[in-house]
């Protein structure tokens, strides 16, 4: 099964500079939960975005750059290979945008953090198409400097 794992803003912001526009500590946290001892399959700035390998949790990273490796990555070259190195079981795709276009045909459930803002980024997901279905969602409030957000789960229809 092939799972998502994005934040994204209303205006499908993903990413800027290599990091987020945003910080929520609770999004955080349910990414942590749910990516736990699972593998993660990335693409190679995602992996570089973190000051260092996620504990917990396999780290597969997707280059066109044969010769890149960094400690704590499993490299693959293709959405296969990293298929094939996850094995069996649940496979958590992190992004970024380039790798989920490259497994949006085989993906099964997106877990999705809407954040209620406009923001200003250099990575963007586009709204997911009638295919999805919604089949969970938790809405939070602004609070502090930390924007409204909602926790969203997608499950391909039939």
């Amino acid at each position: 099964m092939i799972v998502f794992h994005l934040a994204r803003a209303d205006n499908g912001v993903i990413g800027r500079d290599g990091g987020l526009p945003w910080r929520l500590p609770a999004d955080l946290k349910r990414f942590k939960a749910q990516t736990m001892g699972k593998p993660m399959v990335m693409g190679r700035k995602t992996f570089e975005s973190f000051p260092s390998p996620l504990p917990g949790r396999r780290h597969i990273v997707l280059t066109r750059d044969a010769a890149w490796a960094a400690p704590g990555a499993e490299v693959a070259h293709s959405p296969e290979a990293a298929i094939a190195l996850a094995g069996a079981g649940e496979v958590a795709v992190i992004g970024g945008a380039e790798v989920f276009a490259l497994f949006l045909d085989r993906a099964d459930r997106i877990e999705l953090t809407e954040v209620h803002v406009e923001a200003e980024g250099d990575a963007k997901v586009p709204r997911f198409g009638p295919e999805w279905q919604e089949t969970a969602r938790e809405d939070y409030p602004a609070e502090g400097t930390h924007p409204a957000y909602s926790f969203v789960t997608l499950e391909r229809s039939a």
